[in-house]
């Protein structure tokens, strides 16, 4: 229990020491305007027109993309331990079977018709809905109990078909504009987003961790085999649902925010097991503090390394990935599996 204690205290000491930092990213002085903005009681009208206006870029600009930055990655990882748990496959991840390639479909065929102009909530339910497609088809293609092999080929194919949409939209775009809008809202990032979108998403994602959270015995059970989880008294059709379920939830409402953002889900959970063992019930919280501190971290790395023309952080994630993905590979092909 200590710890557990431990490592929650020293994962909040980090995200707060990156929060502040990403913060204090520009040329804006966050520690005078913070003290200003308190002095005044955050009232912009009370301030003087430099520190007001300093205070409005924190508030609306750099505030919003710690937050989403830190669900974007808690909710990702989260996604995936929950995913390695109920295959029993560490090469599962939303966006390996192709789970985040159907919320950006939906995402994208929203924005393409202009539907989003009716209601704000449109994007992140078609993208929720998008990611429930392909994770269903990807399970129908897959099987019941489907190996590494059957599940990478079947999430292949999955995301080949949601690509193959997407590219059909960005074809037949209306303007080039429009393509280059799609375009970069498809390689992910979570720069010029506002608290608007925070809230929108918080919906989504708080029902995909409960459901996801509230599944941690049953996946604990499941570690034991199928027979052993119904002989304990779980249901397994139930039981996956609700999983299925909360990570289609938290895959959508990421997509719907911040693009494609690969290989969170896969490489954190790897890394949290190090730091806590196997167990899936506590994999699933640790991953999800893990995740938030690592999108962040990765996210300021992105404004750091290109300040003038601003690295996607989607793109430096699958740099990031592709490589980490190769070695379980190797790994997984010279130890026989997991």
């Amino acid at each position: 229990m200590s710890r557990t204690w431990l490592f929650v205290a020293g994962a909040a000491l980090l995200w707060v020491v990156l929060a502040i930092t990403a913060l204090s990213a520009g040329t804006v002085e966050l520690m005078a305007t913070a003290q200003q903005a308190f002095a005044a009681g955050f009232d912009p009208a009370r301030m003087d027109a430099a520190a007001a206006l300093d205070w409005h870029i924190i508030q609306h600009i750099r505030l919003p993309r710690v937050l989403l930055a830190s669900l974007v990655g808690a909710c990702l990882a989260c996604a995936g331990a929950a995913m390695q748990g109920l295959l029993r496959n560490p090469l599962a991840e939303p966006g390996i079977v192709g789970v985040s390639a159907g919320a950006a479909l939906a995402a994208v065929i929203v924005l393409y018709f202009g539907w989003v102009g009716f209601h704000s909530s449109l994007l992140p339910l078609s993208a929720v809905i998008g990611s429930c497609i392909a994770l269903l088809l990807v399970l129908l293609v897959a099987g019941p109990a489907p190996s590494i092999t059957t599940l990478i080929l079947a999430g292949v194919a999955i995301s080949a078909a949601m690509g193959g949409g997407i590219a059909l939209a960005l074809n037949f775009a209306p303007n080039p504009f429009a393509m280059q809008e799609i375009s970069f809202w498809l390689m992910g990032s979570v720069a010029h987003r506002d608290l608007g979108q925070v809230s929108m998403i918080l919906p989504f994602v708080l029902i995909g961790f409960a459901c996801v959270l509230l599944s941690a015995k049953f996946l604990r059970a499941l570690t034991l085999g199928e027979h052993t989880a119904r002989s304990l008294g779980f249901s397994l059709v139930r039981g996956r649902v609700l999983i299925l379920l909360g990570v289609a939830l938290l895959t959508g409402a990421s997509v719907a925010v911040a693009g494609i953002v690969g290989f969170v889900g896969l490489m954190v959970p790897h890394a949290v097991r190090l730091l806590v063992g196997p167990d899936p019930g506590r994999l699933l919280w640790t991953s999800a503090v893990v995740g938030a501190i690592f999108v962040l971290l990765i996210d300021l790395c992105v404004q750091w390394l290109s300040p003038a023309s601003e690295l996607k952080l989607g793109v430096l994630m699958s740099l990031l990935g592709a490589p980490f993905f190769l070695l379980l590979l190797r790994r997984t092909k010279f130890s026989g599996g997991f």
